[in-house]
């Protein structure tokens, strides 16, 4: 298992028609998270850098009935290949691009291992719908970079 990656995980993979250096330049935008939020959830950034690095830290403008706001901080970055933040409760979304002959394969992942208290997430449910979430994003990233082929 990998360092920061725990078992208690949910992820789902795609293939889009992209380099994973345009890919990464979208992920690393907080601007732009709401165009391929799945969750729709996300609204806008509200603070923080225009690209994220290493411990960069951004407000998000939410709504998930009423609408708050989020403080991240990025937790792991490798630039054009992997990027990943949790906020206050310390579960992690992550995203992981890898290079493929057809385009970039992304792999989305939540990680509530590190969660403050990951049985509060899996008696919410939270891994069943952040699962939907994220197969809602790979779509919408598709989307926005074709399929390959």
């Amino acid at each position: 298992m990998r360092p920061g990656v725990s078992d208690r995980t949910v992820s789902a993979s795609t293939v889009v028609a992209a380099d994973p250096a345009a890919v990464f330049d979208l992920l690393a935008d907080p601007r732009r998270h709401a165009e391929f939020d799945g969750s729709g959830t996300v609204r806008r950034a509200v603070a923080g850098p225009a690209r994220l690095g290493p411990g960069a830290r951004f407000g998000i403008a939410m709504r998930w009935g009423v609408p708050y706001r989020i403080r991240n901080t990025v937790v792991e970055f490798e630039e054009g290949r992997r990027i990943a933040w949790r906020h206050f409760g310390r579960h992690v979304w992550r995203y992981q691009l890898d290079a493929v002959e057809e385009g970039t394969r992304i792999t989305e992942t939540f990680d509530w291992g590190p969660a403050l208290s990951p049985w509060a997430l899996e008696k919410w449910g939270a891994p069943a719908r952040n699962l939907r979430s994220i197969r809602a994003t790979l779509r919408r990233l598709t989307d926005l970079f074709g399929e390959p082929g």
